[in-house]
C-alpha cells in the first residue's frame, strides 16, 4: 500500500494512493493521520487494505495524486534518526575534513537525532539563508517504525517495519567541523529533511526489499544532470534491523519514528572510491563525495556545493521502470 499526507490541519490529511501514483483516495473519514495509523496499525490497516483495493479497481470515487501537493507524509515525526549504513559515504566525507575513519565504524553504526518537529514535502524548496555554509543533499532511504521494544535483536526489529520512503538528508558541510568539534553532535549544521511523496508498506517493493535492504538504484540528478545512480543494495553495511536494533538498544522506539539509512554509496568495481556518472560510473548521492574524489584526483575540488537557484531531484524506480515513492524535485532558495 502506498500512503501519501495531503494538505488539512497541522498535520495533514490520510491519503491511499494507487500503485502507479495517478489516483488517491482520501483516508482521513476512516484515519485522520498516518500518525494516527501508525499509533493503531493493527486495526486501522485492514481498514485500508480494503479502501486500497477498492481504490485500483476504480470502485470508489478518487481524485488524481499530484506529487507536488503532498505534504511530508509525517509533517511532524515522534523522532527522526539517521544512521551510517554506507560506511564508504561515511569514510570519504571524513578524509575531506581530514579525520581517520575508526575501524569500529564497520561493526558499530553511528547515528545522530534530528529535528523532527520540521519535515518537509517532496517539492518544498531548500531554504538557505548563506551559500557559504557549503549546502549539501544527502540522498537516503528511510523507514517508519512502529512501536519497538527496548533491546530488540535486529532481525526482530525488520517486523517493526512498518513504511519505506526517501529522504533528502540536507546537510550544510561548512558548519560540521566546528561543530562537531565542540563534542555534542549535530544541530545547526542538519536543517529541514525532506521526504518522498509517498511512503509505501514493504511488501510494495516485492523482492527488491530482502533482509532490510532495498536493492534498486537511487537516481539523483542535480540541475537536470545524472549525478548519483548509486545501487542502494550494495555495499549496504547496515541493514535497517540494525540500525533499529542500534536505536533501541537502551530504550524503547515509539510507533512513528523515522529511521535513514544515511547516504547511499558504491565504490568502482574495482574497490576504487567511485567514477562521476558522466564518466561511466555510478557517481555519487551527495556533493561531498564527489569533492573529495576530486581532491584525490587533482588535490583539490571543483564541483562547488549547492547554489541558489540549483534544482536536485531524488527518485527510485522499479525493475520496470515506474517510480516507487514518487521524486523529491526541489531547488535552493533563499530564506
Amino acid at each position: 500500500m502506498k500512503f501519501a499526507t495531503l494538505p488539512g490541519g497541522r498535520d495533514g490529511r490520510l491519503a491511499v494512493v494507487s500503485t502507479d501514483l495517478a489516483w488517491y483516495a482520501d483516508a482521513s473519514h476512516l484515519v485522520p493521520t498516518l500518525q494516527a495509523l501508525l499509533d493503531d496499525w493493527d486495526r486501522h490497516f485492514p481498514v485500508l487494505q480494503a479502501l486500497a483495493t477498492e481504490l485500483e479497481h476504480g470502485a470508489i470515487p478518487r481524485e488524481r495524486f499530484h506529487e507536488r501537493e503532498a505534504l511530508a507524509p509525517l509533517p511532524r515525526a515522534y523522532q527522526w534518526a539517521d544512521g551510517s549504513a554506507y560506511v564508504n559515504h561515511v569514510e570519504l566525507v571524513r578524509k575531506a575534513r581530514g579525520a581517520e575513519l575508526p575501524e569500529s565504524f564497520w561493526h558499530d553504526p553511528l547515528m545522530y537525532q534530528g529535528g523532527s518537529d520540521d519535515l518537509r514535502g517532496a517539492r518544498a524548496p531548500i531554504i538557505l539563508a548563506d551559500e557559504g555554509w557549503g549546502c549539501d543533499m544527502e540522498a537516503e532511504i528511510c523507514v517508519v517504525t512502529g512501536d519497538v521494544s527496548q533491546g530488540v535483536s535486529p532481525a526482530a526489529a525488520l517486523d517493526h517495519i512498518r513504511l519505506v520512503g526517501l529522504v533528502n538528508d540536507v546537510s550544510l558541510r561548512n558548519l560540521i567541523p566546528d561543530e562537531l568539534a565542540k563534542g555534542f553532535g549535530f544541530v545547526q549544521s542538519k536543517p529541514a529533511s525532506h521526504f518522498s511523496p509517498v511512503f509505501v508498506t514493504p511488501d510494495e517493493l516485492g523482492d527488491a526489499w530482502t533482509g532490510g535492504r532495498l536493492n534498486l538504484v537511487l537516481r539523483v540528478d542535480l540541475n537536470g544532470e545524472a549525478f548519483g545512480r548509486a545501487e542502494a543494495g550494495e555495499e549496504c553495511t547496515f541493514d535497517f534491523g540494525t540500525l533499529i536494533a542500534h536505536l533501541a538498544k537502551t530504550r524503547r522506539v515509539m510507533a512513528g519514528s523515522i529511521i535513514g539509512s544515511g547516504t547511499v554509496s558504491n565504490r568502482d568495481p574495482d574497490g576504487s572510491p567511485g567514477r562521476p556518472c558522466k564518466d561511466g560510473g555510478r557517481g555519487y548521492s551527495c556533493i561531498a563525495e564527489q569533492r573529495m574524489i576530486e581532491t584525490i584526483a587533482s588535490g583539490k575540488p571543483a564541483t562547488p556545493f549547492l547554489r541558489y537557484g540549483d534544482s536536485v531531484r531524488i527518485e527510485m524506480r522499479d525493475r520496470a521502470g515506474h517510480s516507487i515513492f514518487g521524486a523529491i524535485d526541489h531547488t535552493v532558495v533563499k530564506p
